[in-house]
Order: structure tokens, then C-alpha cells, then sequence
């Protein structure tokens, strides 16, 4: 099979043949449909986070299952499914508590480094986040995937494992954002721009969205933003004068330390400032502490939704088959696996809100 291979960073995927074992007893094995192109894989790309190479990028895609090991239950070959980087055992601690997207033991194969599923002549390829979907098929532990509703796009559903759940979840569960809140949301690219519908889902009754590029802004609009502010100097003030002394909840949806600053800055009496955007590893948040506890405002994380995805996944997809979903928009373009390396320049420059990869099985 095909398959993007990134083999250092800061350095161009090139397109090679490789090799797929499996499904183990716990496996499934499915043709990729369509892969979205996210900002987390660049984080590998670019030397922000570290990884093994090397390695097959991707964690947003959907497909059809074509083989299920002995001990898989509930799917089947012909299946439509959506994959996501949340596995999980079931069993431990966070899993029992509905937490599965933090579960610690998460059930891989035994030194996965040393033993992917993806190799190429005997070495061994990495898959990131335990998926890689830059491919033309995966073999993933059976966990770390949920099932669709019939009628559902699999272009669209792609988008379901990563920048809506992140999105929305964020708002919805991992905020818990009440009805009639003031939201303020900065930076409005493909998960962004779920936050900002999350916050309307979730009945906020303003919803501000910060970017530097206008054309994000306008999108903000279409998906249920009331306001819109172009991010740099100033943008405090600003965001102080339109919600009238401060937001109920700001979401961080960049991942830069200053940035982060500025949203804290942003919010009104216990007010809560939620980081979904991944940092460079090693950064710090830094926030006055006197004015945190004086006016108990909260810092909090939400990584993958903060939700179980496959609870909330199919309710998702029914949202969007019932006209209640936004997500046709966030496909900026389609394109072939061989251009995932402009897809990514486009990403990078903010041309895009998702460019989704679709596979001509």
C-alpha cells in the first residue's frame, strides 16, 4: 500500500510503498476513505514535538473496515467508520470514571515502536498517535474506533475524529459552558471554528471570535460567531469593551504562551480560560496570580473534547444529517495523498481550514 512517510523533521513526506500485518486478535483493518490534515501532525513535522522516525503522520480519518480480529466485537468487514487517538483499556482508573480519553494504559501492542503494524522491508514505521491515517490502509486497535450512521459522507466524517470532537467536546464537556455565557474564542481554524459552534450548541449567548486572517473571521460568522475581532494590540481592550467587562469562558485554540496570556486577560470574575491548543513542548502559561485568585478565575486543558468519542461521535453525525451540524464549510479542498506536503504549506499559511486527503481505492 501507499502511504505518506515523514522520515525527519522539518523535512518533506515523501509517498513510498509499505507494508500492513494484522489484524491481531484486538485489531481491525480499514481501507482509509478520507484523512484530514491537522495541525498536530505539523507539530511532528516541524520539531515541536518529539517522535520516533520513521513515521506515517495522520489521526483524522474515516474508512470502511475490511477484517476484524478473533476477539473484536460489535463491528464487522463493510462497516463505516471514524477513527480517533483516544484508546483505551476500559478498566483502569480514568476509564471507570468516564475520563476513557485520559486512559494510562492504553492497550497497544507490546514495544510498538519495535513491533508497528507498518513496515517497509523489515524496518518498522511508526504510527503516530498509534493510527496513521496518511495512508491507504490501518490496522488500529478496535477502541480507537466508532461506528457511523448511514448517510454519512466519509469525506465529511473524517473531520469527526479530531476537529469536531476537539471542537465541540471542548465546550460542551470539558467547560461545561452554561446558557447565556459570554465566549470568546481565539483562533478560528478547523477546530476553532467547532468551538465557536460548540458555544452556540451549547446555547452561549455571545461568541466572539479573535484570528489575524479576515477570511477565518468571515467563516467564524457562518458557524455561529456573533462578533469577530482581528487578533494583535489591542485585542484585550477590545474584547473587554464588547463583553462589557470581560468573558465568561475564552478558548485558546492556538497554543502560544502569549497568546494564552491575552485570553486570560480577557475573562471576567471567575471566569475560565480553556487551553485546546498544543504548545511547543517545554512552553509555560504564565498568568498574574494575584488576579487569579482575587477574582477565582480558572485555567483548565481540554484535550481531545474532554469526552468519550465513541459516545458522542454518531450523535455528531446525526446532528449534521438532520442540518444541525455545520461542517460541509471546514473541507477548504480535497486532494490526493501526493499533495500532502502543499496541503500542509497551505495549513501553515492559513489558507485552509481543513484540506481532507481522498483516497481512489
Amino acid at each position: 500500500m501507499k502511504a505518506a512517510i515523514l522520515r525527519a523533521a522539518r523535512t518533506p513526506m515523501s509517498i513510498e510503498t509499505v507494508q500492513l500485518d494484522g489484524p491481531r486478535p484486538e485489531e481491525v483493518r480499514i481501507r482509509v476513505a478520507a484523512s484530514g490534515l491537522c495541525h498536530s501532525d505539523y507539530h511532528v513535522m516541524s520539531g515541536d514535538m518529539g517522535s520516533a522516525f520513521p513515521i506515517v503522520l495522520g489521526h483524522e480519518a474515516s474508512g470502511v473496515v475490511e477484517a476484524v480480529g478473533s476477539d473484536v466485537r460489535g463491528l464487522a468487514r463493510g462497516d463505516r467508520v471514524v477513527t480517533c487517538t483516544s484508546i483505551y483499556c476500559g478498566h483502569c482508573g480514568d476509564c471507570q470514571a468516564g475520563h476513557n480519553h485520559l486512559c494510562g494504559e492504553k492497550p497497544l501492542r507490546e514495544h510498538p515502536q519495535a513491533n508497528s503494524p507498518i513496515r517497509q522491508n523489515g524496518e518498522p514505521i511508526q504510527q503516530f498517535c498509534n493510527l496513521g491515517a496518511f495512508a491507504e490502509e490501518m490496522v488500529v486497535h478496535h477502541s480507537a474506533v466508532s461506528k457511523l450512521p448511514e448517510g454519512m459522507p466519509l469525506d465529511i466524517a473524517s473531520l469527526l475524529g479530531c476537529a469536531v470532537l476537539t471542537g465541540i467536546g471542548s465546550v460542551t464537556e470539558g467547560a461545561q459552558v452554561r446558557p447565556g455565557s459570554k465566549v470568546v474564542v481565539i483562533g478560528c481554524g478547523g477546530v476553532g471554528l467547532n468551538v465557536v459552534q460548540g458555544a452556540r450548541l451549547a446555547g452561549a449567548a455571545q461568541i466572539i471570535a479573535v484570528d489575524l486572517n479576515p477570511a477565518k473571521l468571515a467563516m467564524a460568522s457562518i458557524f455561529g460567531a456573533t462578533g469577530t475581532v482581528t487578533g494583535g494590540e489591542g485585542v484585550v481592550e477590545r474584547i473587554m469593551e464588547l463583553t462589557d467587562g470581560g468573558a465568561d469562558y475564552v478558548f485558546e485554540v492556538v497554543g502560544i504562551p502569549a497568546v494564552q496570556r491575552q485570553g486570560f486577560l480577557m475573562l471576567r470574575r471567575r471566569g475560565t480560560l480553556v487551553l485546546v491548543g498544543l504548545p511547543r513542548m517545554g512552553s509555560d502559561v504564565s498568568v498574574p496570580a494575584l488576579t487569579m485568585i482575587a477574582r477565582e478565575m480558572r485555567v483548565i486543558g481540554s484535550v481531545m473534547g474532554s469526552v468519550p468519542f465513541q459516545r458522542v461521535i454518531p450523535t455528531y453525525a446525526k446532528l449534521y444529517l438532520e442540518g444541525r451540524l455545520t461542517l460541509d464549510p471546514l473541507v477548504s479542498q480535497r486532494i490526493a495523498l501526493e499533495e500532502i506536503n502543499r496541503g500542509y504549506e497551505q495549513l501553515i499559511a492559513g489558507e485552509t481550514a481543513r484540506s481532507v486527503i481522498v483516497f481512489d481505492h
